[in-house]
């Protein structure tokens, strides 16, 4: 058994070591015109205005298209030449994210020819548009990603969560099996036309999901951008943290069961694996299974201090102390976030409770104040 685990430990550290060397060193970007920037935020929302500052640094122009359900007086305040603002309205039969994307697809301009869809809630770097585009422009790529890094800002809860998704964004990445995630993704809009993007997306909860498997279906290329690992803040009660993660793996298990079963099997074979180390396998065992943490906490600190700003990597790091400390613990609750997130079909998010029923929204609720 010690052979099985030194070897399911190599892996785990040759993994993130694999992410560390195929991190790109010549960050090439792309400006072309007809560049718009999709930004879905709640009616309620501030302004954004360190996001609107970063996105006013970015090395390429775009325009920004804003799309709100209702009245927003703060995106109202935005709205310009280069700002224009999409009321979608409410949604009754999708995620009312999907129902904002979906008119604001509708709502794009002729010369509206690259498609860049962001997240309310990143830090991003100011290169973020333009190297997004590279791999559109150069035609290496469809559809193009980042990843969440998220920078918790919180006690040990949000440190763990931190960790959890940490092990998910050094995953290795291979170019044609990975999946977009919303908050920093971009195609063509000639890719969207021939996805029939509106039609994809409709009576759906997930957005970057629906277009992964979209693409997938459709043989096109997905390419992930390994240097954009994008700052998320992290905070909040432990309940809202633990709740974050649990949603991150019911999406995916109301999309497509089999990728959650794969995920689930992997993880359950650490987790066990670390139930052994630590009950009979004996001081050698946990000197290998610490030894490997120690080694990937290394790593990740280098991928951390590459990808992002200083003071952003300073809160980054917090997700390593759990690796350093307890890394069983760290994996013990990613399986129990995935098995959890198996258990029902309802998701909260963004105000509202849904209930999926093979993929899409069944029914939907606003939750109570």
């Amino acid at each position: 058994m010690i052979w099985v685990w030194i070897v399911l430990q190599g892996l785990t550290l040759l993994g993130v070591v694999n992410y560390w060397r195929n991190l790109p060193v010549e960050r090439r970007e792309e400006a072309p015109d007809g560049v718009v920037v999709i930004l879905s935020v709640r009616d309620d929302w501030d302004g954004g205005a360190a996001l609107m500052a970063r996105l006013a640094a970015q090395s390429a122009q775009f325009r920004l298209l804003i799309t709100t359900s209702g009245a927003c007086p703060a995106a109202e305040a935005l709205a310009g030449d280069k700002v224009q603002i999409v009321h979608a309205g409410v949604a009754t039969d999708e995620g009312q994210k999907v129902h904002k994307l979906r008119a604001a697809l509708r709502a794009l301009r002729p010369d509206d020819q690259w498609l860049v869809f962001i997240d309310a809630d990143i830090e991003p770097p100011a290169r973020l548009v333009g190297r997004l585009l590279f791999p559109l422009v150069r035609d290496k790529a469809d559809i193009v990603t980042g990843y969440r890094l998220l920078l918790p800002r919180g006690g040990l809860m949000a440190a763990m969560v931190g960790a959890v998704e940490m092990q998910l964004a050094t995953l290795p990445r291979a170019a044609n099996a990975t999946m977009p995630w919303g908050g920093a993704m971009a195609l063509p809009r000639a890719v969207a036309k021939q996805l029939d993007l509106d039609a994809v997306l409709a009576a759906r909860l997930s957005d970057d999901m629906t277009i992964g498997l979209a693409g997938w279906r459709a043989k096109l290329r997905l390419r992930p951008v390994r240097d954009l690992l994008v700052a998320s803040p992290l905070d909040g009660p432990a309940r809202n943290l633990i709740g974050f993660g649990v949603r991150q793996y019911r999406h995916i298990a109301t999309n497509n069961l089999g990728m959650w079963a794969l995920a689930t099997v992997g993880v359950s074979v650490q987790a066990g694996a670390w139930l052994w180390a630590l009950g009979w396998g004996g001081w050698s065992a946990i000197a290998i299974g610490y030894g490997a943490a120690w080694g990937r906490a290394a790593v990740r600190r280098q991928i951390i201090d590459a990808v992002l700003e200083p003071d952003q990597a300073k809160h980054a790091t917090r997700s390593l102390w759990w690796d350093c400390t307890a890394p069983f613990a760290v994996t013990w609750a990613h399986l129990i976030v995935q098995v959890a997130a198996a258990t029902s079909n309802h998701i909260r998010w963004g105000g509202w409770d849904y209930w999926m029923q093979r993929g899409k929204v069944g029914r939907m609720a606003r939750v109570a104040p």
